[in-house]
């Protein structure tokens, strides 16, 4: 027996951020097949249009809803359009991310500050505005933020990213236990290398990069989407 039946996530109305692209949209359009209706926030309406296209042309629910995460308002905005659409939000996945390859002593202010609004202020700024309506409504959910495998070793040229993330690990874990009361649970995963168009450009630009990349992982290969 398939333990992913089509309605395993019958009843759930999820909000992924970052959801048009990379992890993101594959995400949206496996949870969708399972049944739940996906809520896709981004700051690009295209890919947010094309992604909420597939779900729906697969006879599955979706609405795309632009949004800066970093602008609390715009969240709070964003997070009464998805139910509006789709009806009352019960999960989050934290997953968009700003991330690229700069030594720590040539940051800019601007540079830092870009990476930590999006990673850790735009995870706090969802995570609380979803958990407030549970709390509310007195409604169980469950909140996942995607991290990395760097945010408990660090990394080299990759600060803001690894200090920012490290932050959505330490409130992940900080609210697994304060929110557990009112019956909304909280995980943090860290995939590790997933090929994607965004990041690898960013962060592993040429074929010598992705090699030694992939001699770091145990099996070799770098994740597969599906």
């Amino acid at each position: 027996m398939d333990p992913f039946r089509t309605d395993l996530l019958a009843g759930k109305t999820v909000v992924i951020t970052g959801g048009g692209t990379g992890l993101g949209r594959s995400m949206a359009i496996r949870i969708a097949g399972l049944g739940a209706k996906v809520a896709l926030l981004g700051r690009r309406p295209e890919p947010l249009l094309e992604t909420a296209g597939v779900i729906r042309g697969a006879g599955a629910q979706a609405a795309a809803l632009p949004c800066d995460i970093r602008d609390p308002a715009a969240v709070r905005t964003a997070f009464d359009r998805a139910e509006d659409e789709l009806g009352p939000a019960n999960q989050l996945i934290n997953n968009a991310a700003g991330n690229f390859l700069c030594p720590s002593e040539d940051l800019s202010d601007n540079a830092f500050d870009s990476v930590v609004r999006i990673v850790l202020y735009g995870s706090f700024h969802c995570t609380r505005e979803l958990g407030r309506r549970l709390i509310e409504r007195k409604q169980s959910g469950a909140i996942l933020s995607i991290v990395t495998t760097y945010c408990t070793t660090g990394s080299a040229f990759v600060l803001p990213s690894a200090a920012a993330k490290a932050g959505v690990l330490a409130m992940t874990r900080s609210l697994a236990v304060e929110w557990a009361a009112y019956d909304i649970r909280l995980n943090a995963i860290a995939p590790g290398p997933f090929p994607t168009d965004g990041a690898f450009s960013r962060l592993l630009p040429g074929s010598e990069l992705e090699k030694q990349a992939k001699r770091r992982v145990p099996s070799r290969r770098f994740g597969a989407h599906d």
